[in-house]
Order: structure tokens, then C-alpha cells, then sequence
């Protein structure tokens, strides 16, 4: 058993472990809000989505920046694998956010700073996802992705910022702000770190298949340049 393989396997237990106690502290012990209720809940599925969505593309931005400057595929290939999970993770903020809106405000969507700014990160993914499908050239496609990953890096402090800079809808920081009760705050952090446990997870299993990809890839191209 090698050390990846044991690192993955810890990542694991711990996961499993921390998203338990995230689903009996969310069911069970948090005490219901008294203005939205039981549906307030699924601020605790909302905010930890969020967090990753954010996190994943800060992991994309420090990688670009290092592709660019090392033209290491293996940065390269970090940043592919924080996109692809950044987008799904990006998806269900949106997702989750739009359900909570709805009994919260009577809508599915409001073109609020906070949600419209959130709606551009996840066009961004789309549009960085979309350059790595359809451009041709393992390194033209690194670079034009990279360009956008970095370019794209300014809309997180907007979408981060955004409820304190403009007036909205959307509720404060309360985790900033000590608007929770400490058994809402234990249950928000705990969490927090099984998402963030998981992310890991799936970011490292990611990036190795990436590898082996790109491994398969080259033998056959090493391959065809032999028979040819």
C-alpha cells in the first residue's frame, strides 16, 4: 500500500466521519429558526457549497499563475481537476440558493449582486471548461484557460464582498458577524470541514486520473510517431 493510497484512505474515514456528524447536528441537535423554519436548514448544505465553489477557483488561479510561469503540465493538471469539481460545486451553490430563496423571498431568483455575481463565477467555469474542450493543443489549450482562470479571479472578491458593498436581499455574514447561536455556528463548522475534507478527496483522486490520462495519451502518440 503505497503513501497516496493511505493518504486517500484517511481522507476517506475522516470524511465519512465528519459528514455523520454534519447530517446529526443538522437533523438532530441545531434548533430550528424561528423566522423561516425548518427550510433554513439547508443553510447548512448552502454555505459549505459556496465556500468550495470559491475555494476550487482560488485552487485554479494559484495553479494557472504557476502553469504559466513553470509550463509544468503538472499545475496544469491541478487546475483542470479544481474546475471540474469548482463547476459542480458551483452549480449546487446556485442551486441550493435558489430553494432557500424561494420560501425566504416568494422567489426562485433575484438579480441581487450577491446571486448575480455568483451566476458570472459559474459562466466563468463554463467558459474556462469550454476551452479546455474544444482548443486544440495540449499547451495553447493551458495557456487560453489559464488567461481566463486569472482574468476571471476578479469576480471573487465581488461575489465575496458583494452582501457589504451593496444593499440586498441576501442575509450578512452572519458567521462574521456572531449572528448565530453556538449550536448553529459548531454545526455550520463542522460542516464546513466535511465539504472541505471532501473536496480534497475528490481533487486528489482527480488529479491522478488527469495524470493517467495524460500518460495513456503520450504512449499513444509515442506509439503512432513509432509505426509511423
Amino acid at each position: 500500500m503505497n503513501k497516496s493510497h493511505i493518504t486517500k484512505m484517511v481522507l476517506l474515514v475522516l470524511t465519512t466521519i465528519s459528514f455523520m456528524a454534519a447530517l446529526y447536528l443538522i437533523f438532530f441537535y441545531v434548533p430550528t429558526e424561528l423566522s423561516m423554519g425548518v427550510v433554513q436548514r439547508i443553510f447548512y448544505f448552502h454555505v459549505p457549497v459556496a465556500w468550495i465553489a470559491l475555494l476550487s477557483y482560488v485552487v485554479i488561479f494559484v495553479s494557472s499563475i504557476m502553469y504559466l510561469r513553470k509550463r509544468s503540465k503538472t499545475w496544469d493538471t491541478v487546475a483542470i481537476a479544481a474546475a471540474e469539481i469548482g463547476f459542480i460545486f458551483t452549480t449546487a451553490f446556485l442551486v441550493t440558493g435558489s430553494i432557500w430563496a424561494k420560501p425566504a423571498w416568494g422567489v426562485w431568483w433575484t438579480w441581487s449582486p450577491r446571486l448575480t455575481s455568483a451566476l458570472v463565477l459559474w459562466f466563468i467555469y463554463v467558459a474556462y471548461l469550454t476551452i479546455r474542450a474544444y482548443t486544440q493543443g495540449d499547451d495553447r489549450k493551458a495557456r487560453f484557460s489559464s488567461a481566463v482562470a486569472i482574468i476571471g479571479f476578479i469576480d471573487i472578491p465581488i461575489v465575496i464582498l458583494s452582501i457589504s458593498l451593496w444593499r440586498t436581499q441576501h442575509p450578512s455574514a452572519l458567521i462574521f458577524e456572531g449572528g448565530l447561536t453556538p449550536p448553529m455556528l459548531l454545526t455550520l463548522q463542522i460542516c464546513i470541514l466535511a465539504f472541505t475534507l471532501l473536496y480534497v478527496l475528490i481533487l486528489i483522486q482527480s488529479i491522478q486520473i488527469n495524470r493517467s490520462i495524460l500518460k495513456v495519451r503520450d504512449l499513444r502518440r509515442l506509439k503512432e510517431m513509432n509505426e509511423g
